[in-house]
């Protein structure tokens, strides 16, 4: 395998998880509702995927259960924020705060042992193919789904009937309330379908990254996830681009530290998330395009008949 493949491979793999969680957090904030606990949902998929592939030696068993942590995590976050219509900035927070907590608690027992790693795609001939097989024809399976999960938002937000209500909800609730549709309902289904995006992406983490159960081994990127949508303007192709550039540079700073650039390697670790940094502020220079794409509501409780 080339340098120039084995790179390719390694940023396909660092930008799967972000791409995933962005674009079920996406789709939450497509609703109207902000939840900033993706790192906590991410962390909780990891630490259940990598249990039930260790306890039961089947690896699509942990994709499974990893999909169900962070779907079962979100609920905590809708029922406090939807039903109960707190605060949704301070409730996500808080759920970072116990997905890392818990997560910890769980996997306490699970530290240095051996994980069961979901094998990647071989397809005969194709994935044999130089360099476009791989890349193409032998990437592992949860790949496959974040570029499947893209094009299903994309055509969900933008081509159907419910992906046009939920834009109508996430713009105006108050108005899609008075036609009859039910507001709540719609950000519960929202708000779980991130959550197992989240969950999902943790699983990509613990069974394909580095097919182990490490304590707070999310490392900061369900926060990299909530960048992406901004970056991206709340579009579904753009975080697909974004994904695979801050995965790009997460790994180019590795291989920095490995050819023994003459930086310090505190510096270059941290890296991804200067970048996240720098893009956020020169996004929020284009005020016009950040109004133009933001769901009016977002953030903001919804009570019925209040």
């Amino acid at each position: 395998m080339g340098m120039t493949e084995a790179i390719l491979l390694t940023i396909a793999t660092a930008a799967t998880p972000l791409l995933i969680a962005a674009i079920g957090e996406l789709v939450v904030e497509r609703s109207g509702v902000l939840n900033l606990g993706v790192e906590g949902m991410m962390i909780m998929g990891a630490v259940g995927g990598f249990m039930a592939a260790n306890l039961t030696g089947n690896p699509w068993a942990g994709v499974l259960v990893a999909i169900v942590f962070g779907a079962l995590t979100s609920l905590a976050f809708a029922f406090l924020t939807l039903s109960l219509a707190a605060n949704q900035v301070a409730t996500g927070l808080a759920l970072t705060i116990l997905g890392l907590g818990l997560s910890g608690l769980l996997g306490e027992g699970f530290v240095g042992q051996a994980g069961v790693k979901l094998t990647n795609v071989n397809i005969p001939v194709l994935s044999d193919m130089p360099l476009v097989g791989p890349l193409v024809f032998g990437q592992d399976p949860i790949f496959y789904m974040s570029i499947a999960l893209v094009i299903g938002v994309s055509w969900f937000l933008f081509t159907t009937r419910a992906g046009l209500t939920l834009r109508s909800i996430g713009d105006n609730h108050i108005s899609a309330h008075a036609l009859g549709i039910p507001v709540l309902r719609y950000r519960y289904l929202a708000v779980m379908f991130g959550g197992a995006c989240a969950g999902l992406a943790g699983g990509h983490l613990s069974l394909v990254y580095t097919p182990q159960w490490v304590e707070n081994m999310s490392a900061g990127r369900g926060w990299i996830a909530l960048a992406l949508v901004v970056f991206a303007s709340w579009r579904p192709l753009r975080v697909l681009a974004g994904a695979y550039l801050f995965g790009a540079v997460s790994i180019g700073q590795l291989h920095a530290q490995a050819l023994g650039v003459g930086v310090p390697s505190q510096l270059l670790t941290a890296l991804p998330y200067v970048a996240t940094i720098v893009v956020l502020v020169l996004i929020s220079q284009n005020v016009r395009t950040t109004l133009i794409n933001t769901p009016a509501m977002l953030g903001r409780a919804f009570v019925p008949d209040r």
